[in-house]
């Protein structure tokens, strides 16, 4: 057993709290990771006040990077020492797996948010050892170690910045991905990005490297739309002086061949399919809580227009981040410019800060 600290979630939408804990050796498929670094995500913040119900005591974090400690026998790809960037969790075995759709898996839920492996295991104890909920994506990465897969750890080259890569595994690939994955925009398209936080400045740095030659973010910041101008948007609209679809018509008349909503919020929502031309493709990737509904006139469909979910920017983690790094270092997708590092003992004050839109993304370092 590997003695970690981590941030533990123990009760509803309540600050996290700094815990020794215990983690059990790597089984034959499972790797044991020491945590560098770990990006801070809105999932984090809506799984703690149980938008998804993930069984308390909690240990959090989905964005991990880190050093391969050590590996399960059956573990053939990775080796102690390797530098990693740690994802989503999906099966290997399905039929949406093994056709290259990993992020489609069967289990995909079960795997990311259950709380446990799919026997119902945990590696994770407290003082007393007594199990805590983790195997979330299947890292649980707010502690200084983890249990993660093969599956889902990424080898990354030593010359990258381990304490800035974490992010790359899901906000960052989620933005980035919905845009050259999912929505595939010809070079000339014109888009229309709504919300300017992780996720969405990612999406706007990528349809300029897809050629879009109008890019159009939609915030309630200033602050963060002059700093998408500087990512690559063409255009800006402030959503609290002005309506967003009519300024969106005022520089596409004709709308726009494009939308994202990244704010989970319904109203926005509606805005982001209002603003389509014809035919016109949304792609939705806000995380909301289960339940949440928006409407929607039907006739808005009926000309072309097409309405499709993004799932961790349709991407393969394997060959995405790998991508991601090579755009970075050429100059092309320079997420740095959206990050601020904090103390994994900082962690309450790095949610309450991107909650309130203070800090676009946070990520923890780990003391040792």
């Amino acid at each position: 057993m590997k003695e970690a600290y981590a941030a533990i979630a123990r009760q509803k939408s309540k600050p996290l709290v700094l815990e020794c804990i215990g983690i059990d050796d790597p089984r034959p498929d499972e790797i044991l990771v020491r945590i560098v670094a770990s990006g801070v995500c809105h999932t984090d913040m809506v799984v703690r006040d149980q938008g998804y119900e993930v069984p308390l005591p909690l240990v959090l974090g989905h964005e991990g990077s880190g050093v391969i400690e050590s590996v399960g026998s059956d573990v053939s790809g990775l080796e102690p020492g390797d530098h990693v960037a740690l994802s989503y969790a999906f099966c290997g075995k399905c039929e949406k797996c093994l056709s290259g759709t990993p992020y489609y898996c069967v289990e995909f839920y079960e795997r990311n948010f259950r709380g446990a492996r799919m026997d119902g295991t945990c590696p994770i104890h407290d003082s007393h050892g007594n199990q805590i909920s983790g195997c979330f994506f299947e890292q649980s990465s707010f502690a200084t170690y983890a249990i993660a897969t093969e599956r889902n750890a990424v080898k990354i080259p030593k010359d990258v910045p381990l304490e800035l890569i974490g992010p790359l595994g899901c906000g960052l690939q989620t933005g980035a991905g919905a845009v050259l994955n999912c929505l595939k925009p010809k070079e000339g398209s014109s888009i229309a990005i709504f919300g300017a936080g992780a996720v969405g400045l990612a999406a706007a740095m990528a349809a300029k490297i897809a050629g879009c030659s109008t890019i159009i973010v939609v915030d309630l910041n200033d602050e963060r739309l002059n700093l998408a101008m500087e990512l690559g948007a063409t255009h800006t609209v402030n959503a609290r002086q002005a309506s967003s679809v009519t300024a969106i018509r005022d520089i596409v008349p004709t709308g726009v061949d494009f939308s994202l909503e990244c704010t989970s919020s319904p109203k926005v929502f509606r805005q982001a399919i209002d603003c389509l031309g014809i035919p016109g493709t949304c792609g939705l990737v806000g995380s909301s809580p289960l339940g949440t509904e928006a409407s929607i006139d039907i006739g808005s469909f009926l000309f072309g227009r097409t309405l499709i979910g993004v799932v961790e920017g349709q991407s393969v983690p394997a060959d995405f981040i790998p991508q991601l790094i090579e755009y970075w270092k050429s100059g092309r997708f320079p997420f740095d410019k959206l990050v601020q590092f904090y103390d994994l003992d900082q962690i309450n004050e790095a949610m309450a800060d991107s909650e309130s839109g203070k800090v676009i993304k946070p990520i923890l370092r780990m003391q040792q």
